[in-house]
């Protein structure tokens, strides 16, 4: 097990990627903190670990809030001893173009997005730089590296993401730490509920992949799980600093 003994939180963990990125670390021996603002769905996330021979705790946390946040990345510190991976995944996708996108969606967008990554990663990084080691992987997008139609709040914050990512992969390598992002491309979950709207339906939606990806189709969310479990194992120990899109060749075209 590529990750036995270590302590690892993920956040938005309760559902879709951030599930499947759990159980994934835990498969592979991590003590996975289920961070999500829905305590039922992480407590769930944390039922299917445990079913499959692994260990893990819930944590219901809005990451939007500091102080909630730090408390929980504090007790989760003291309890264990060490956090040795984040996984940044929790966020939010809101639709619109300039003109017609809500304002406070913008800045939940913002919010979320990437103050929430920052912020949990300014918690444990004094704890990463004790222990002269650790991992942060933010989650961005495949709208972090190219045009989204009408998704202004959405593009904006994900290329940010990108942006922050390579950022703290500079500043922090010095300490043996390492900082990458994940860019996914179309995955099948609840997730795309807001531009599912937008493009018309999931009729349209399919017909909109089948043209615009090269392979075809969505990914599933353990084809995301995978380069998850890379990013923050050994497997990538001398990448820092990068963006890992997994995109069925989206981008490429």
């Amino acid at each position: 097990m590529i990750l036995k003994d270590r302590v690892a939180i993920v956040t938005g963990a309760g559902s879709g990627i951030g599930r499947a990125g759990a159980l994934i670390m835990a498969r592979e021996g991590a003590h996975v903190i289920v961070a999500d603002i829905d305590l039922a769905n992480a407590e769930e996330t944390v039922r299917q670990i445990a079913t499959a021979g692994g260990n893990g705790e819930a944590l219901a946390v809005d990451v939007t809030d500091d102080k909630a946040l730090e408390a929980g990345m504090t007790a989760i510190a003291l309890r264990h001893g060490r956090i040795d991976i984040l996984h940044n995944h929790a966020g939010s996708q809101v639709a619109g173009n300039l003109e017609d996108v809500a304002i406070a969606g913008f800045d939940t967008s913002w919010s979320l997005n990437v103050r929430a990554h920052f912020m949990a990663s300014r918690f444990v990084m004094p704890i990463m730089k004790k222990a002269g080691k650790g991992v942060i992987l933010n989650t961005s997008s495949s709208s972090g590296v190219l045009y989204d139609r009408e998704m202004i709040a959405y593009t904006t914050s994900k290329h940010a993401v990108i942006a922050m990512t390579k950022q703290m992969a500079g500043d922090y390598a010095r300490f043996g730490i390492r900082v990458n992002a994940l860019c996914p491309g179309w995955v099948d979950t609840p997730f795309n509920a807001p531009f599912i709207s937008q493009m018309g339906g999931r009729s349209a939606i399919e017909g909109y992949i089948a043209e615009k990806v090269p392979l075809g189709r969505w990914a599933d969310v353990s084809e995301i799980a995978e380069p998850i479990l890379f990013l923050v194992s050994d497997r990538s120990s001398y990448m820092t600093g990068q963006i890992l899109v997994v995109d069925g060749g989206e981008t490429v075209v």
